[in-house]
């Protein structure tokens, strides 16, 4: 099959492209390697995907006319849109990027699918949709509707948008919310990263709500192939009616903020300084996810232990970073 897979720099993006060209599909990547963290490691990522069933096109998804010409010259049978601009934080300091690059850039990906007939379209939601819902576990069937961050903002209003282009179009629109994925080649600004970064320097790691939150860690191993999974469910013949679906992608267990540290701890063999601050804008105090409907499509369910996520990672981490 050709793929056009957008982000295919990102986290996420260069592992699912990695894993699908394994799989023997063609992949046309695009990415626009912007500076919302190190590039480095974004190029450093195409380095390990590159092959002769993959493409590289820079560009923006921003970029209408870009990407039209792209979709319109390559042809591919399946779109998947992975690039945005991803973290809670982030979004309380620069909520402009959001707007643009997860609701502008989203928009144009459907535009561009519908005018040049592309019939097939997943695309990266969030856990973070749940916002301030307090029924757990947190379950597709559940409304959507009262995102504690501009973040999960962008993500319901891309929800709605792929409802309604579904509906209208009659395109198969997936929607894949994402809880917490963690693992190699993440991004610096997430949790492990940077809890990492701090011990390995003796440094301070900050901890919000003195602690007392809960997060689904999801190993991205685990996250590339429920998508490859769900890529082949509907393609089968029988599940062509499934015009409109969304998906949790997370690991069941709820695992405390503590219990993850403490793992950190025991994986790197020193004790974590810690800071203990209160809760912070936009963030949520618990996440869970209900996998029963992913589970009932493709008969997998992330499973991925924290202790053997983040040895993995760690293993990853001191490679790249040349730590003995």
């Amino acid at each position: 099959m050709k793929i056009l897979i957008t982000g295919c720099a990102g986290f996420i993006g260069s592992h699912l492209t990695a894993e699908l060209i394994k799989k023997k599909h063609l992949i046309i990547g695009v990415d626009n390697l912007n500076n919302y963290y190190d590039p480095v490691l974004k190029k450093k990522r195409l380095g390990f995907i590159k092959n002769k069933n993959f493409l590289f096109i820079k560009s923006d998804i921003t970029n209408y006319n870009s990407l039209n010409r792209i979709v319109k010259k390559h042809r591919p049978l399946l779109i998947i849109n992975l690039a945005a601009i991803a973290g809670v934080r982030h979004s309380l300091e620069n909520p402009r990027a959001y707007i643009n690059n997860n609701i502008l850039g989203f928009f144009n990906i459907l535009e561009v699918a519908k005018n040049n007939k592309i019939k097939k379209v997943f695309y990266a939601s969030s856990s973070s949709v749940y916002g301030h819902n307090t029924k757990y576990p947190f379950s597709e069937k559940d409304k959507a509707c009262h995102p504690a961050s501009l973040y999960g903002a962008t993500k319901i209003t891309n929800e709605i948008l792929a409802y309604s282009y579904s509906h209208i179009n009659q395109m198969k629109i997936i929607g894949l919310r994402f809880f917490t994925v963690y693992g190699p080649w993440g991004r610096p600004d997430m949790a492990l990263f940077k809890f990492i970064k701090l011990a390995l320097s003796k440094k301070t790691i900050p901890i919000y709500n003195k602690g007392k939150m809960f997060r689904n860690f999801t190993y991205v191993d685990d996250v590339v192939k429920s998508i490859e999974k769900l890529i082949n469910y509907h393609s089968l013949k029988k599940n062509k009616k499934k015009l409109y679906e969304i998906y949790n992608i997370g690991n069941n267990k709820s695992v405390p903020l503590m219990n993850f540290v403490n793992h950190i701890q025991k994986a790197l063999k020193i004790k974590i300084k810690i800071k203990y601050l209160g809760m912070q804008k936009g963030d949520i105090v618990k996440s869970k996810s209900d996998q029963s409907k992913l589970f009932n499509a493709i008969k997998f369910a992330p499973q991925t232990t924290i202790k053997m996520g983040i040895k993995k990672f760690i293993e990853w981490y001191t490679i790249y970073n040349n730590i003995k």
